[in-house]
């Protein structure tokens, strides 16, 4: 392998990890606070970028590629993201909250079943058809040496390090991420020391499912929306969460973009076909639970009996 093509594959690793990253962020703070894994996140991806499809090209129109069309495109991304994160609360809010005090299995069946009820609900509203987000901008591709870059790259790489940086921010320095914190380590004080752990629990939610719809958008742009584009993207940040370590924000930053950057070199240099990339995934996931379960920044927690 000679030094650009090992370049050009650490470009295309670490803009899928980008992804992947965003995307597992979600899995670990919900994790991380309420123990169990949200099945449906990978369905508020997709939810999002039908969001993000419908007003980006409500608010284009017919305006050529310049400066209205990018201003539009980061328009209905945030936009996206708002309303993502009221899709997460209200689900939260619906779905999980009434059985927190269940059983471990009873909100894990409740998230799947929310999964099928938005990934058929929006085949039902939006038909099975894929539809294509088109470029905000020329996507051409920058030559440098024998390096392959497109704008599109650039901006997955520059939209995730800024949101994991605000995020990371976010946790580390304010009252509410503090909060996010202390509810993580023991929900039951937290309460007494007093905090609204229900409102803790739904930030967590609108937080993971914002970023979830940026991941999402990002995704359409080279790929097309449909009902189900969420499945195989929310399993593999679910795998990337749990090789950083799930419950870890570090870890699951990580996590992502080790897994794009193995995903890239494993088809790279062992020659699998394209479309068996995804076993990658999985078979680091079955490494990780057998010689390392708690995952790369993770720690053995000792269960109380």
């Amino acid at each position: 392998m000679g030094i650009a093509e090992f370049f050009q594959h650490l470009m295309n690793g670490l803009t899928l990890g980008g992804i992947y990253a965003l995307i597992a962020l979600g899995y670990t703070m919900v994790y991380g606070i309420l123990k169990f894994i949200n099945f449906a996140h990978g369905d508020v991806l997709m939810l999002g970028a039908y969001i993000g499809l419908f007003l980006f090209d409500w608010l284009r129109g017919d305006s050529p590629l310049g400066l209205w069309t990018l201003v539009a495109f980061f328009l209905a991304m945030i936009i996206s993201m708002g309303l993502s994160a009221v899709i997460g609360m209200f689900i939260e809010r619906v779905a999980y909250k009434p059985l927190r005090k269940a059983t471990r299995l009873a909100p894990l069946l409740s998230a799947i079943g929310v999964s099928f009820i938005l990934s058929n609900g929006a085949a039902w509203a939006f038909g099975t058809h894929s539809r294509k987000f088109n470029y905000p901008f020329d996507n051409s591709a920058i030559r440098l040496g024998g390096v392959v870059i497109t704008p599109h790259q650039i901006l997955i790489l520059a939209v995730s390090l800024v949101m994991m940086i605000i995020l990371k921010l976010f946790i580390d320095k304010t009252r509410m991420g503090k909060a996010m914190r202390a509810t993580s380590l023991d929900q039951g004080t937290a309460m007494l020391m007093g905090i609204n752990v229900n409102r803790v629990i739904s930030m967590t939610f609108a937080i993971g499912s914002a970023l979830a719809a940026v991941g999402g958008i990002l995704i359409a742009l080279d790929f097309k929306v449909y009902a189900t584009m969420g499945t195989m993207m929310g399993l593999k940040a679910f795998v990337a969460a749990v090789v950083g370590g799930i419950g870890n924000i570090s870890g699951a930053m990580f996590g992502g973009i080790l897994l794009g950057l193995l995903e890239t070199f494993g088809v790279a240099i062992f020659g699998i076909p394209t479309g068996l990339k995804d076993t990658i995934a999985f078979g680091v996931l079955i490494l990780i639970l057998l010689l390392k379960p708690e995952g790369l920044f993770g720690k053995v927690e000792k269960e109380k009996v």
